[in-house]
């Protein structure tokens, strides 16, 4: 097996940290009455609780009954789930499902919407914990990071345990948030080993263990195996990663192209050698979403339209939560056949506006194929600048967009 690199003869560790249910157990800190309850955070940005402190002057918000609370089936409209409490995810409730859809599964959940502000005040705090702990962190979005511990005293001890139990009391001491940590001998494991054992877990994994405990997951738990490529592999009997591990290199790159098969065959083997990433001034942010099932522009469009205004939306939330705006806006679409289309536009200004992201990032889909089915959408925003930099400066980071229509755009 490929020897993970060490510095100065200490075995890599490095963990992927995941706040449990983000959204929705930001929420439960103001609405702690509604713990061990089905609730999605998700839909319109109405917010409930001013309706709640209209209706219950005076009472305090964790004192408000849940039975006041609207329910999911009497949602209407276009919206996706941000998250669900771990309650709702019993009832195959998850993450980037259409309301509606969520409905039937689950009628009976408590529907919050999401406050970006809230949300964005809690990650900053979580981060700065860690990084007062163990300060090379590589940021990955609003609710997880990377840590590297190899260096950081007393991150080889209990080959790391010690030090994620730290993190994990400190974080909950500062925020009442519990987050899963997988350590491992690099990032690819260590995120796998993060949903070992959810919610408020550590699982460790070692260089030896990749057989034992990797092997046995299936393919879709490796971080870049999604639904059709899972769908491929089953088609050719690879159930497994130690079904993908005991194919030929060049076997899986005859089926899967040079790079991907490449990556398929390290991945399996547990091999990955990327740094964490600390670096102050990234190039640029995007999100993008793999579909469980192709979506068609036309067929699907409302769907496909809720998911693309959630993603302009998750982008805007990280560049102003970090303090950028940007000038490049780009959209990123996988086909069926694993073919990539990128398109992005220049603006004349700077922004970090969901409304402008998503005006601007519509026109580019404009330019792409849509008659084929996709099965990953994702939005970029390049050229970046500090909102207090000379560039930026005399721009307002938000200019008012009219909203567009999702009919505009798919």
């Amino acid at each position: 097996m490929h020897s993970m690199s060490s510095t100065q003869g200490r075995p890599r560790r490095i963990a992927h940290l995941d706040m449990d249910a983000f959204f929705a157990s930001v929420e439960l800190l103001r609405y702690p009455q509604l713990k061990g309850l089905p609730v999605v955070i998700g839909g319109g940005r109405r917010r409930i609780d001013d309706l709640l402190r209209e209706r219950h002057a005076g009472l305090p918000l964790s004192e408000i009954s849940p039975a006041e609370f609207p329910l999911l089936k009497d949602y209407v409209g276009r919206g996706v789930i941000t998250t669900a409490t771990y309650a709702a995810r019993t009832f195959g409730v998850g993450s980037a499902m259409g309301m509606m859809k969520a409905a039937r599964l689950c009628p009976q959940a408590l529907v919050l919407p999401v406050d970006f502000d809230e949300v964005r005040r809690y990650s900053r705090a979580f981060k700065d914990t860690i990084r007062e702990i163990a300060p090379l962190v590589e940021d990955r979005g609003v609710d997880e990071v990377y840590i590297d511990f190899t260096d950081v005293p007393g991150g080889q001890r209990e080959g790391g345990r010690v030090l994620a139990r730290l993190i994990q009391k400190s974080i909950f001491q500062n925020t009442g948030l519990t987050c899963s940590i997988g350590v491992a001998p690099n990032k690819l494991i260590a995120k796998m080993a993060s949903e070992f054992d959810k919610p408020n877990g550590i699982s460790l994994v070692y260089e030896q263990d990749v057989q034992t405990r990797i092997w046995p997951l299936a393919v879709r738990k490796i971080n870049g195996i999604g639904p059709k490529a899972e769908a491929k592999l089953h088609a050719l009997g690879l159930l497994t990663i130690g079904d993908i591990a005991a194919r030929e290199r060049d076997w899986l790159v005859e089926h899967f192209g040079r790079s991907y098969g490449a990556w398929l065959h390290d991945a399996a083997w547990g091999r990955d050698d990327r740094p964490v990433v600390t670096e102050s001034e990234p190039v640029s942010m995007s999100r993008e979403t793999t579909f469980e099932r192709d979506l068609h522009a036309a067929r699907d469009r409302t769907e496909l339209g809720a998911i693309f205004t959630d993603l302009c939306e998750r982008v805007a939330a990280d560049l102003q939560r970090k303090g950028y705006v940007g000038k490049t806006i780009g959209i990123k679409l996988r086909y069926d056949d694993f073919r990539i289309a990128t398109r992005d536009q220049t603006l004349e200004h700077f922004t970090a506006d969901a409304k402008t992201l998503r005006r601007v990032a519509g026109q580019c889909l404009k330019r792409v194929d849509l008659s084929r089915k996709l099965r990953l959408l994702g939005v970029r925003v390049g050229k970046l600048a500090k909102v207090d930099s000379p560039e930026a400066q005399g721009v307002p980071p938000h200019v008012a967009e009219p909203a567009p229509t999702n009919l505009d755009l798919f």
